[in-house]
Parts: C-alpha cells; sequence; structure tokens
C-alpha cells in the first residue's frame, strides 16, 4: 500500500488537515484499521470498487463519498487496483464549506456524496492537489460557529478537561456547547474529548521511553479503571 499526505494552501490550513492520496501496489488484498480521529473526510474513489467498512460498503469507482466523525475504528481492504483520494477536514470545519443541517446525522456513516457539490473528478484525476486547494479557497465561507478554541483547549489537554469546565472557560453553557459539538463536528464534546485522549495515549504508546510502563501511560493519559 502506498499513502501520501500533502499540506493543504495556506489559506484552508486552519480547515483541512491534509490532502491524502492511498494506492493499492501489492496483488493481495490488504486491510487496513482507520482510528478515529474526530475528522470528517471527502474521498473520490479514482480505482476500482472498493470495500470499506469491514466488507460492507463498496464505493464505486468514479464517485465521491463523504465520511461522517468515527467513534469506532473501521476495516478498509485495499487491493492493487484501487486508488482513493481524500481530503481531510479539521473537526468543526467542514460546515465551512458545505450548508449541512447537522454533521450528527452522517456519524459513523459512508454516504455517496452529491456529485453536483463535489470537485470534478476528472480535474482531481489530472491535478489532484492543485484543483483541490482551487476548489475549496473558491468554496470557503466564513465559519459559523467559535468552536475553534475549545477544539484547541481540549487537543492542548489531550482529551483531559470536563464539559462544565469547557463551557465555563467560553463563557457559555453546557446543552449550547453539546449542540455545537453535534451540529458542527458530528458527536458530543465528550465523545470528542476522548477521542483526543485516545489518539494521545496511542502516540505515547508508540513513542514510549525505555523503562516506561504501559500502566503509567494509562494514568498519566487518564485511564483508571
Amino acid at each position: 500500500m502506498s499513502y501520501h499526505q500533502f499540506k493543504p494552501h495556506n489559506d484552508l490550513v486552519d480547515y483541512i488537515d491534509a490532502f491524502w492520496i492511498v494506492e493499492g501496489v501489492q496483488q493481495q488484498a490488504i486491510k487496513t484499521n482507520i482510528l478515529p480521529d474526530g475528522c470528517v473526510d471527502l474521498i473520490f474513489n479514482m480505482g476500482d470498487d472498493c470495500k470499506t467498512n469491514e466488507g460492507i460498503l463498496t464505493m464505486q469507482s468514479g464517485k465521491p463519498y463523504l465520511v461522517g466523525t468515527m467513534t469506532t475504528a473501521k476495516e478498509s481492504i485495499l487491493r492493487s487496483d484501487n486508488k482513493l483520494v481524500g481530503v481531510r477536514f479539521k473537526p468543526a470545519a467542514f460546515l465551512s464549506f458545505y450548508n449541512f443541517a447537522s454533521l450528527n446525522e452522517v456519524t459513523d456513516q459512508i454516504i455517496e456524496f452529491e456529485q453536483s457539490l463535489a470537485p470534478d473528478l476528472r480535474k482531481v484525476q489530472q491535478s489532484p492537489i492543485s484543483y483541490l486547494n482551487s476548489f475549496f479557497l473558491n468554496r470557503q465561507m466564513r465559519p459559523k460557529h467559535n468552536l475553534s478554541d475549545i477544539i484547541k483547549a481540549i487537543e492542548a489537554a489531550n482529551g483531559q478537561v470536563t464539559v462544565d469546565c469547557l463551557a465555563k472557560r467560553n463563557h457559555t453553557t453546557r446543552r449550547q456547547l453539546e449542540r455545537n459539538f453535534q451540529r458542527y463536528i458530528g458527536i458530543s464534546p465528550k465523545e470528542f474529548a476522548n477521542i483526543v485522549r485516545f489518539r494521545s495515549a496511542l502516540s505515547r504508546i508508540k513513542h514510549k521511553r525505555q523503562g516506561e510502563s504501559l500502566l503509567s501511560i494509562a494514568f498519566d493519559c487518564g485511564y483508571y479503571d
């Protein structure tokens, strides 16, 4: 499997985490686990039909798909004739480009995206990064929320912060915070914090220092049971 990711244009870095391209390079099918990251993705299938979601869903060739915020891992099966191009939007950034009622309607789902709203797949095939930069620069709208600082606070705390504390610091109510997270991210602030905490723990495990135990990492990351 070949995976490459690319930074977006400077004017998009607050909204798009990365553009990415993944291709199968071996005859044998490769299974990969995709972990939750709090992000929404647009995926363009530029190769043959591709199975995902534990093989339940087939992303058809030449079609765009929207991947809602994930709360559990998903398994993808990649073959040599598969090629996917994706746009990973930062948390709460997707609705800066599209008018959706609420992203909690697509949480943990992969759905076919409206062709008329998607980038031109022929141009994606010809020049993916430069064309996608141009496309989303032209679609960019003023953010409809003030979640950026709250998201940064959760990430800075590695997910170890309460919803009540976040609401108090940002002069809002817990209920309003819940509504905004469900609409603009697709999950609750507590679920988002849990994902951030999990990814922080995973990173610590992958890069653990000599002599550092899994137990100490678990305690440091707020896992006590």
